[in-house]
C-alpha cells in the first residue's frame, strides 16, 4: 500500500471528460524474418494463455488516498486485440490512436490499458499503451518498457509488460508502519523543508523585478493554443535524427534540451503565423522535470519550470540565447533544494497556474502556453519476442486551456516526436512535424560554418562567429503534411548517447 503524493491527487483532480490525465506510448515492431502469417495473433494468444499475474504498479487500485492491490483483476479489461482495415496505413493507425487516448480510463480498476494493433503495412505490428499519470510520470514509465523487452532478438521469452518482476518494488503489507505513520512522515518531511522554500519564494519575488531571465507564472500571453479544448485529439508522430539536434547544439555550445526548445520554439512560431495567431509577448513552456534520483519505476517524482521561448524574435539565435537564459535561471535556483524543497517551492509559485487549471477563474493570468517535454529512452535496439521494436512515439495530455503537448523521447540514434493536441481547437496540427524538419535545416544551416572547439561551452549563444550572409527562411508549410509520413526513416548515425534529461 502507497499513499497518494501531492502530484497524483493533482492528476487525478485534474481529470474530465474533456482531459484524459493519462499518458501513453506507440511502439511500432518489425515482424521477425521467416515470421509466420499468424506472427501477432499466436503472440497474444501466448500472453492470454499465460496467465501471468499483474505486478505492481499494475495491480493497483485507487483507495482513498492510498494504491492497494486489486483482489479483483481480470485481464480482458486491460489487454485488446484489433486489426486495422486495409492497407492499414499509419493514418489509420494514428487515427486510431487519436480515438483512443480521447477516453477515460475506469478507475475502479487499474488504471491501465495495452492494445496490440496487427495489419499496419510493411510487415508491421505496433503496441499502444497508456496508463494514468498518477500512477507513473515518463521516466517510470520508460524504465518499466525497458524492462518488459529484450536486447536480444533470439529471446522469444514473452513476458507482458504487467506482469515484468521487479524485485525492487516493495510488496504490498511488508512495510510494517500504518496509513497515518505514513501520513505523519510525509508531513514531518513537509514541513522540514518550510525554511529554505521560504529563501526561494522570496529570491523569486525579488528576482521577478529586477531579473530579465526570470520567467513567472504570470506572464505567458494568451494565444490560440490555450482555448477550450473538446474530449476529441490528433496524435502526430515522427523520427528524426538525435545527431542532427546533437552536432548543431555541440557547435553552439548548448544542451540537447536547448537545441530542442529553440527547434520546437520556431515551429511552434511558424505555426502561429500560417494561423496569422502569433502573439506580440513570447511564448512560454512548461518542461517537466524528472526529480528521480534512484532506479525506480513507478509514482511521480516531478516537477517543473518555466522556459521563454522567444517566439517574438525572428532571429533563431535571438530565441536560443532567450530559451538558454531562461533554463539556466531554473536550473540555478532548484538546484539549491532538495527533492521535497521543489516540490514544496513549485507548489508555492505555481499555485495560481493549478488553481487555473482545475477551476478556470483567472483565465487572464496565464502560466504557460503549451508543455514541452523530453524523456531519455533506450540506447540500444529492443526486440519483443524477436520482433524488434522500430520506433516508440510517446502520447501525452492535452489540458483545459492548453491544447497541445509536444513530447519527446530518444531511442538509440533516433529522437521520436509524438504530438497531441484538440482536434477542435487547432487545425493541421500535424504540419508541425514538417516546420519542426525546417527549423531543424534552418539550424544547421546557421551554424555549417562554425568552427567551436571541443571544450566550448558557451553560457551566451550569441558570442558564437556565425559566417553564413543570410538569416534561413523560417516560413510555415503550404501543405498539410499527411499521417502518413508520421514515422520516417531517417537514416541512423553511429551516435548512441541519449537526450539529457532536463536537468542533466
Amino acid at each position: 500500500m502507497r499513499a497518494l503524493s501531492p502530484v497524483d491527487l493533482l492528476f487525478l483532480g485534474l481529470e474530465n471528460r474533456k482531459q484524459p490525465m493519462h499518458v501513453g506510448g506507440l511502439f511500432l515492431f518489425v515482424m521477425p524474418d521467416n515470421a509466420p502469417a499468424d506472427f501477432v495473433h499466436q503472440l497474444v494468444q501466448d500472453i492470454r494463455a499465460s496467465r501471468a499475474v499483474p505486478v505492481a504498479p499494475f495491480n493497483q487500485v485507487l483507495n482513498g488516498l492510498f494504491w492497494d492491490e486489486d483482489e479483483e483483476f481480470d485481464i480482458d479489461q486491460h489487454f485488446r486485440h484489433i486489426s486495422l482495415p486495409r492497407p492499414g496505413r499509419i493514418r489509420e493507425l494514428l487515427t486510431y490512436i487519436s480515438q483512443e487516448h480521447s477516453a477515460l480510463i475506469d478507475r475502479a480498476k487499474p488504471l491501465w490499458e495495452c492494445h496490440i494493433i496487427e495489419g499496419i503495412e510493411g510487415n508491421r505490428f505496433a503496441m499502444y499503451f497508456k496508463m494514468h499519470h498518477a500512477m507513473v510520470d515518463g521516466i517510470a514509465g520508460m524504465r518499466l518498457v525497458e524492462k518488459s523487452f529484450s536486447h536480444s532478438p533470439n529471446d522469444h521469452h514473452i513476458v507482458p509488460i504487467w506482469a515484468v518482476k521487479n524485485n525492487r518494488l516493495k510488496k504490498p503489507g511488508t512495510n510494517p508502519l500504518s496509513k497515518s505513520a505514513k501520513l505523519l512522515n510525509l508531513v514531518t518531511e513537509q514541513i522540514g523543508s518550510a525554511p529554505t522554500v521560504t529563501r526561494e519564494v522570496l529570491t523569486a519575488l525579488r528576482e521577478l523585478r529586477s531579473n530579465p531571465d526570470y520567467v513567472s507564472a504570470f506572464q505567458a500571453p494568451r494565444s490560440i493554443l490555450n482555448q477550450p479544448v473538446s474530449a476529441s485529439r490528433r496524435f502526430a508522430a515522427q523520427s528524426y535524427a538525435l545527431p542532427r539536434f546533437r552536432a548543431a547544439a555541440k557547435k553552439l555550445g548548448v544542451t540537447i534540451n536547448d537545441m530542442i526548445l529553440a527547434i520546437c520554439s520556431g515551429a511552434i512560431r511558424s505555426y502561429l503565423i500560417s494561423q496569422r495567431a502569433l502573439p506580440k509577448k513570447p511564448l512560454i513552456a512548461m518542461v517537466p522535470i524528472s526529480l528521480r534520483k534512484d532506479d525506480s519505476d513507478s509514482g511521480n517524482q516531478i516537477s517543473m519550470i518555466l522556459a521563454n521561448l522567444g517566439t517574438h524574435k525572428a532571429d533563431p539565435m535571438d530565441r536560443l540565447a532567450m530559451i538558454r537564459r531562461s533554463v539556466i535561471n531554473a536550473k540555478e535556483r532548484f538546484g539549491r533544494m532538495s527533492q521535497s524543497e521543489i516540490i514544496n517551492y513549485s507548489g508555492i509559485v505555481y499555485s495560481v497556474a493549478g488553481l487555473n487549471l482545475i477551476t478556470g477563474v483567472l483565465p487572464r493570468l496565464q502560466a504557460f502556453n503549451l508543455v514541452i517535454s523530453n524523456v531519455t529512452g533506450p540506447r540500444e535496439a529492443l526486440y519483443w519476442n524477436g520482433a524488434k521494436l522500430d520506433a516508440l512515439y510517446p502520447v501525452s495530455i492535452v489540458l483545459d486551456g492548453q491544447a497541445i503537448n509536444i513530447t519527446l523521447s530518444s531511442y538509440q540514434d533516433k529522437l521520436e516526436v509524438g504530438i497531441i493536441a484538440c482536434r477542435r481547437t487547432l487545425p493541421r496540427i500535424q504540419s508541425l512535424l514538417a516546420l519542426l524538419e525546417d527549423e531543424l535545416l534552418a539550424f544547421e544551416h546557421l551554424t555549417q560554418h562554425i568552427q567551436l572547439p571541443e571544450s566550448t561551452n558557451a553560457a551566451d549563444v550569441k558570442t558564437a562567429e556565425v559566417t553564413s550572409a543570410a538569416e534561413p527562411a523560417l516560413s510555415s508549410s503550404s501543405e498539410d503534411s499527411s499521417p502518413d509520413n508520421s514515422s520516417s526513416d531517417n537514416s541512423s548515425s553511429d551516435c548512441d548517447s541519449p537526450i539529457a534529461t532536463t536537468l542533466g
